[in-house]
């Protein structure tokens, strides 16, 4: 601390730093200014001094709110069908707050409900410099307005969008690369496809890529998934129950998420047919309950946690450079082989299992 119990100021870090008080202020505020060493030495002296930038002044400097906005759909608490699983929203949350912070700014977080949607999304724009959106939590239309105020960066959104910066999943390879494993290492023919809610880009992106890896093996492609299990486990397992009164015995079930495929499992113990020996489940995601469940769950890894960070980095590009291009990132995916498609503990398929 100061000599004489004085307050830190900016002046005491840049000397101390052996920097310019510039310096000091454009490492607080730009989280890629300078290099990693400044960095590190800048914050590292801030935080010995116990100095704390005034936020209110400097959000008049710079004209900064200091604040990011993430907006995601509605998740469930009125007892409706979750757009998005929780658990997912919950990793890119983390992970956009851990560059934000970084950053030293604050985030704010709303959940878009059906009713009030519209109004909060305006109220939350007019509190930020600049906003996240998951796909889905707001109508194009209203999207577009809102960008064209502050900063937009779209997370989840459909391929092929262009005129705003956006950053997804390759969904479509995760999915062909565990479809073309159950039928290639297992020899399996019969899948069907669980979906997640209507009008989702990564259910809609997964299934694209089910049936492409069963076109590319000569199978039949389904029009349309076989039942639809809105991302939750609870969705899961009602589609599960659904396919089983109709008499669907598929030898696969390929779920859009882990969630419902977690919770299908619950309702095949029911019905008293083993995973996988009668039916083999998978998921999509690779939460990290899906290594514990039982049969441990064969699924395809998504870096949720890297979608949020790369989606607040985006957002912190675009408010330095304006007028830059749009940009597009598509995060790859990989798959995770468990027990729950019929692989052994290190992944190799049992003896003898191999349907013909």
């Amino acid at each position: 601390m100061p000599s004489g119990g004085a307050k830190a100021t900016i002046r005491a870090v840049a000397e101390r730093s052996g920097v310019s008080t510039t310096t000091v202020s454009r490492v607080i505020q730009d989280s890629s200014f300078g290099s990693t060493s400044t960095r590190r030495r800048v914050l590292k002296t801030a935080a010995e001094l116990g100095w704390v930038p005034n936020g209110a002044a400097r959000g008049l400097a710079s004209r900064k709110a200091g604040i990011v906005g993430l907006l995601f759909p509605d998740l469930g608490q009125s007892g409706a069908a979750e757009e998005q699983s929780p658990l997912y929203v919950d990793e890119v949350i983390r992970g956009a707050e851990k560059v934000a912070t970084l950053a030293g700014e604050a985030v704010l977080i709303a959940a878009v409900r059906a009713a009030p949607r519209r109004a909060l999304a305006y109220s939350v724009a007019g509190k930020v410099d600049g906003l996240v959106i998951m796909a889905r939590s707001l109508s194009d239309k209203d999207i577009a307005a809102i960008a064209r105020s502050v900063p937009v960066v779209l997370l989840a959104a459909k391929p092929g969008r262009r005129s705003l910066d956006h950053v997804a999943v390759d969904n479509r390879a995760g999915a062909r690369e565990l479809v073309a494993h159950l039928i290639e290492a297992h020899g399996y023919r019969d899948l069907v496809f669980v979906s997640g809610p209507a009008g989702s880009p990564d259910s809609a992106e997964r299934f694209a890529g089910f049936c492409e890896a069963l076109g590319a093996a000569g199978l039949p492609q389904p029009a349309l998934p076989a039942a639809e299990g809105g991302f939750t486990q609870e969705g899961g397992a009602k589609a599960m129950r659904l396919l089983l009164n109709q008499g669907q015995r598929a030898r696969a079930v390929v779920f859009g998420n882990d969630e419902m495929a977690i919770g299908a499992l619950g309702v095949l113990r029911e019905a008293d047919l083993r995973v996988p020996r009668d039916i083999a489940v998978t998921g999509f995601d690779d939460i990290a309950i899906a290594r514990h469940v039982s049969p441990p769950l064969t699924t395809v890894h998504q870096p949720m946690r890297e979608l949020g960070e790369q989606a607040v980095q985006l957002l912190f590009s675009r408010l330095r450079e304006p007028a830059s291009s749009r940009r597009a990132v598509l995060l790859s995916t990989h798959l995770v082989v468990r027990e729950s498609c019929g692989c052994g503990g290190k992944g190799e398929p049992y003896a003898g299992r191999r349907e013909r």
